[in-house]
């Protein structure tokens, strides 16, 4: 679900998403927590709407789906998984 002019918002009643919009907008949103919390980046990504996407597919994704993808996202960029938990529920 990629738009040139940006990203777009999940529709969770358009009867053509997949699951795999899901886990891209999930990978999207922890992607844009690492780049602008960990990887001193100049540009911002997190926006309202990447990180609305994902809490829309958190309701749908299992659980072990999201670690997965935190675990290996904080694998490949050298963050500890216990600090990116952190980044991304810093409430819990």
């Amino acid at each position: 679900m990629s738009n040139p002019a940006g990203p777009m918002t999940l529709d969770l009643n358009d009867p053509e998403l997949e699951f795999s919009n899901l886990v891209d907008a999930y990978i999207t949103w922890v992607l844009a927590v690492i780049n602008d919390e960990k990887l001193e980046s100049e540009d911002q990504l997190l926006t309202d709407d990447i990180s609305e996407d994902a809490l829309n597919a958190m309701r749908f994704l299992p659980g072990d789906v999201t670690s997965a993808i935190e675990t290996s996202l904080a694998r490949v960029y050298d963050v500890d998984a216990e600090e990116l938990a952190n980044l991304l529920f810093p409430e819990d």
